[in-house]
């Protein structure tokens, strides 16, 4: 039986009997740096659909390593690991994640699931956070346990003091942690909810500040621009501000699409985000981005995007918000959707040059001709800001003529030794990159 769902999904991707579908006309390069090119928006009647069926990686096969570097599997046959956490005694912590399946149900939406399935992020969420432990130093972890389960669908970590803070896609919940502990067994504690409903963009980070006074926390919106009204955007599409003490929840920036991955800069000590921007306007347009985070910031999202180009699909607009809309620092090509971030001074595996920068890594595109993302970057620092464009540090996730992919890199952390990992979801794996023999 044809599902209302199936038949979504086949008009969506009707762009295959159409004689000239709509592709980027510009070279991915212009969409990257402190100045990407910006051409004028190309919607289309049928949104541009272009994804990699997953296909996982074949034995002995890994990513490809820029030169100088190596790379091999820390960890297989996790239930899609997206994001990852070093404690401090140098165990990994990985939230086994998935979308918690709450979107409203609309025809778009129930095409968007089969897209998602398609690439790979169909399946249920694991619900849960393994722990990972390297006893032997071989850069192989040979301890695994199940550290927390019975979560809904969690991502962010954060350890301060001996409280362990956990994102769920609903609220962020605290547990008590001893040092070198295998497992938690406590219900933990709710300590602040987050906004949920349907979820459309479910994932939550936390980031705690150096002082252990603050958690900064990532809530993405709950559409691509605000199509079901600013009364479904309560609360989101921000970084939050959790002050621990008070348990207060604040806005600390706002008009953020889809904030992901966080970091404190460790020359100037400035917070960092990454963040997806907006789709159905064309293979060319929006750059994702990294940027510095002003507190009490203003975006764009949804009525513009890079400062003041405003997107006329919303409506009313707010021309004074677009007035105010801060340009962010660093574009990262379009539609790569980048998640992952690590600043990499600690990084001390690599080679010297690769630790004066930022690692990101792009899970990958699905509304974009030809595909972009599905590679982990470094980009140079000086002086607190990007200083050149990006040098590919994982690549080899897709296969040779794009139409697959072995693994999508999302989550990033700098391990106790130094050597970066990096989670595959679709792969089942977290990779270890360390300087070449």
């Amino acid at each position: 039986m044809i599902t209302s769902a199936l038949i979504g999904a086949a008009a969506l991707i009707g762009w295959k009997v159409v004689a000239r579908p709509e592709q980027a006309r510009l070279p991915l390069a212009s969409s990257f740096g402190p100045t990407p090119t910006l051409p004028s928006p190309n919607p289309t009647l049928v949104p541009t659909i272009n994804v990699a069926t997953p296909v996982g990686w074949a034995k002995e096969q890994t990513p490809q390593p820029a030169r100088g570097l190596a790379v091999h599997a820390f960890a297989t046959g996790l239930d899609h690991p997206r994001w990852l956490y070093t404690l401090p005694n140098g165990d990994i912590l990985v939230a086994e994640t998935n979308s918690p399946g709450t979107d409203i149900d609309t025809i778009k939406n129930r095409a968007a699931r089969f897209v998602m399935g398609w690439a790979g992020a169909g399946e249920k969420s694991p619900d849960r956070i393994m722990l990972l432990r390297d006893t032997d130093g071989d850069g192989v972890a040979d301890t695994r346990t199940v550290f927390l389960e019975h979560l809904h669908s969690p991502l962010g970590m954060a350890l301060v003091g001996q409280t362990l803070y956990v994102a769920n896609a609903d609220a962020i919940m605290a547990f008590p942690y001893t040092s070198g502990a295998l497992f938690i067994h406590d219900a933990g504690t709710k300590v602040a909810d987050l906004p949920s409903g349907y979820n459309h963009h479910w994932t939550k980070n936390l980031l705690a500040s150096p002082d252990g006074q603050f958690l900064y926390v990532t809530v993405g919106s709950n559409s691509n621009v605000a199509e079901h009204g600013m009364e479904a955007e309560e609360g989101r599409a921000r970084i939050m501000q959790l002050e621990l003490a008070t348990g207060k929840l604040t806005p600390y920036a706002t008009g953020l699409r889809n904030p992901n991955g966080l970091g404190w800069e460790p020359q100037t000590g400035a917070l960092w985000v990454a963040v997806n921007e907006r789709d159905e306007i064309g293979s060319d347009l929006v750059p994702d981005y990294i940027t510095s985070v002003r507190p009490g910031g203003f975006y764009g999202w949804p009525y513009s995007y890079y400062g003041q180009h405003v997107d006329t699909r919303v409506q009313p607009q707010r021309p004074d918000l677009v007035a105010s809309a801060i340009v962010p620092d660093y574009a990262l090509g379009s539609h790569t959707a980048s998640l992952g971030l690590a600043f990499s001074a600690n990084a001390t595996a690599l080679p010297e040059t690769w630790r004066h920068g930022l690692f990101v890594a792009q899970h990958g595109s699905w509304n974009r001709r030809p595909k972009s993302g599905y590679q982990v970057l470094y980009i140079p620092f000086a002086n607190g800001q990007p200083v050149s464009l990006p040098t590919q540090v994982l690549g080899g996730f897709l296969s040779a003529d794009d139409t697959h992919a072995h693994g999508r890199p999302v989550g990033l952390t700098v391990d106790g030794a130094g050597a970066l990992l990096v989670a595959d979801d679709v792969g089942g794996v977290v990779w270890q990159v360390r300087a070449a023999p």
